[in-house]
């Protein structure tokens, strides 16, 4: 008999938001208490499978068996994987068949990094990261006014980044006569009827109100950073300004938290994404709980909390990874240096465009703080998973997992993780995290995003070591793949693994630039990425026995694609489509 296992979660009152600390920990744990129900899967026989994907290509993610014809579904389990003639068995009268005619299937893709919540403000809201027009503007934020209910703000946007980014690094010659986008009220007015509105620029260096907002914080021209023109506010507002109209914007309604999620829910469906690990705030915990209760939650959370809640769970004695299927707290994320956008990842040399190293981020301080916290929480069981960048902060966050070891002794069970991992002081880093077993948290289309402006911050002999993914799997380090969904304040990242795969095997653009990759040295091939994105990221939350790979008695979460990816030219990687989503062996995207 193959276990399944279902249930739901139970509701609480802290989903008002209102309670704190060791309160809000004991309703989390409420949310995740799970009933444990076994279920039989039905034999050869015995009615049947619900799912079979036949005579196809199937990479199972074994290295001792990669590949079969066909993979039979019950419930939400693999029943069974192998040739067409053996899964046929499987088939009885309500047996949903897909004949694949030699397309590919693999696991659900797993992401190791987003920002859920982020990313559904954003496509359901206005991105304007690549708007620098008055048209454009338009379109954005009409089309925003659309999906939104009325009364509802339109905040943020972004606007400009691109406009600015592709000139280059600061300094360069075209900045000298560069006159940025800058909107006024006038251009959205009329499309907002119904909707107060406050955007920004990029950089939040600039925003835009539009008259309802105006209205509603009784802005006028008596304030500090208004522009006005004529006795009359533009709507051009400093961030100061801004500061007091975000003041009077109204918590987000919980219907509007709903759709945002199920807009995120969506783009990951559509890229045959079925787990992934997120950076989540409290207040994500009642949204993915109404989701799953009603049967919307399409994707499984590995939800990382900050490491200074550790506390709370440890309080009420629940163990790493406490939940169900679809929603668990996993592992507790930490930051040591700052970020390469700004300029304040932590170097050892500093940067050639500002003479900074970079900064170390207020978690580290007092001193010891940060090495605290995670002795700490390893001593709990817990899986400390920290953000560093810079080649400093790296070596100073292996020098961290150390002293955990050395004050808690060794564990076998310990996955420690360096979130991004962006840049390498040398080889021997990498020779270093593998001795220590660490993961490297990393997502590959940060490389081919930040290309266009690295080598003007660090040098062309520095960057020899950023990115460097064929160095550390060479070296052994376990390579985890992710997106870094939706980017920052200057750029979008995709949540499509298989731009992920494209960035990390060409470490080319788009437009398939420059020629034969950069840095081509750190090139890594499609297996390897494949198995970044399934296997590997299955065994960094410690799933591995139950999803990450095609095999009997593991989650149904696949993924058919149009093609091989890891046939088809290099090239052609960005282009491969996801045809069908399945998780819990439900189907929930087809193309």
């Amino acid at each position: 008999m193959v276990e399944q296992v279902s249930g739901y979660l139970h509701k609480s009152e802290w989903w008002s938001g209102r309670m704190g600390g060791v309160a809000w920990m004991r309703g989390l744990a409420l949310t995740l208490l799970v009933p444990f129900l076994l279920v039989g899967c039905e034999a050869p026989g015995g009615g049947g499978a619900d799912l079979i994907l036949t005579g196809g290509q199937v990479w199972t993610g074994d290295e001792s068996a990669s590949w079969a014809e066909a993979v039979a579904v019950s419930g939400n389990r693999i029943v069974a994987v192998g040739t067409e003639a053996e899964i046929a068995r499987y088939e009885g009268g309500g047996t949903h068949v897909i004949e694949l005619q030699g397309r590919f299937v693999g696991p659900g893709f797993i992401d190791n990094h987003t920002h859920f919540n982020s990313a559904g403000a954003l496509l359901l809201g206005a991105n304007l990261l690549d708007v620098a027009s008055e048209d454009a503007l338009r379109q954005r934020v009409q089309e925003a006014a659309d999906r939104l209910p009325s009364d509802a703000w339109i905040t943020g946007g972004d606007w400009g980044a691109y406009e600015e980014w592709e000139m280059g690094e600061a300094g360069a010659q075209e900045r000298e006569t560069f006159e940025p986008f800058s909107p006024d009220r006038s251009m959205i007015d009329d499309i907002t009827p119904d909707h107060p509105v406050l955007l920004n620029r990029w950089d939040r260096s600039a925003f835009l109100a539009n008259g309802l907002a105006l209205e509603a914080a009784a802005v006028d021209c008596s304030w500090s950073g208004v522009e006005c023109v004529d006795g009359q506010p533009t709507g051009r507002l400093s961030p100061e300004a801004a500061g007091r109209v975000r003041d009077v914007i109204p918590d987000k309604p919980f219907e509007q938290q709903l759709d945002e999620a199920r807009m995120a829910l969506a783009d990951l469906a559509q890229f045959g994404v079925t787990t992934i690990h997120d950076n989540t705030p409290p207040a994500m915990f009642p949204v993915y709980h109404a989701l799953l209760e009603e049967g919307e939650l399409t994707t499984r959370i590995y939800a990382r909390p900050s490491l200074d809640r550790y506390e709370h769970q440890a309080a009420l004695g629940l163990p790493r990874n406490f939940g169900s299927e679809f929603i668990v707290l996993g592992g507790f994320k930490a930051w040591v240096d700052g970020i390469m956008g700004n300029s304040t990842a932590m170097f050892y040399e500093p940067f050639d465009h500002t003479g900074g190293f970079g900064i170390w981020r207020d978690i580290m301080y007092p001193e010891g703080n940060l090495e605290r916290l995670m002795i700490e929480a390893d001593r709990e069981g817990y899986w400390p998973q920290v953000h560093a960048i810079g080649d400093h902060a790296i070596d100073t966050l292996l020098t961290m997992f150390e002293q955990v070891e050395e004050a808690n002794g060794p564990r076998d069970d310990r996955r420690f993780r360096v979130i991004h991992a962006q840049h390498l002081r040398g080889p021997e880093t990498a020779e270093r995290m593998a001795e220590m077993g660490v993961i490297a948290e990393v997502q590959p289309y940060h490389a081919i995003d930040d290309m266009r402006w690295m080598e003007e911050r660090i040098g062309p002999e520095r960057i020899r070591w950023t990115y460097a993914f064929n160095t550390m799997d060479e070296a052994g380090v376990v390579l985890s793949f992710g997106s870094d969904w939706p980017g920052t304040n200057a750029s979008w990242y995709t949540a499509n693994p298989l731009m992920g795969m494209y960035a990390a095997v060409t470490r080319q653009t788009q437009e398939g630039e420059p020629e034969g990759g950069w840095v081509p040295e750190e090139r890594i091939d499609a297996e390897t990425a494949l198995r970044a994105y399934t296997v590997n990221n299955a065994w960094a939350e410690g799933k591995e026995d139950v999803k990450g790979r095609v095999a009997t008695g593991l989650l149904a979460d696949l993924v058919v694609l149009d093609r091989n990816p890891l046939e088809v030219p290099a090239e052609e990687l960005q282009h491969v489509l996801v045809d069908y989503t399945i998780v819990d062996g439900r189907i929930v995207h087809e193309r």
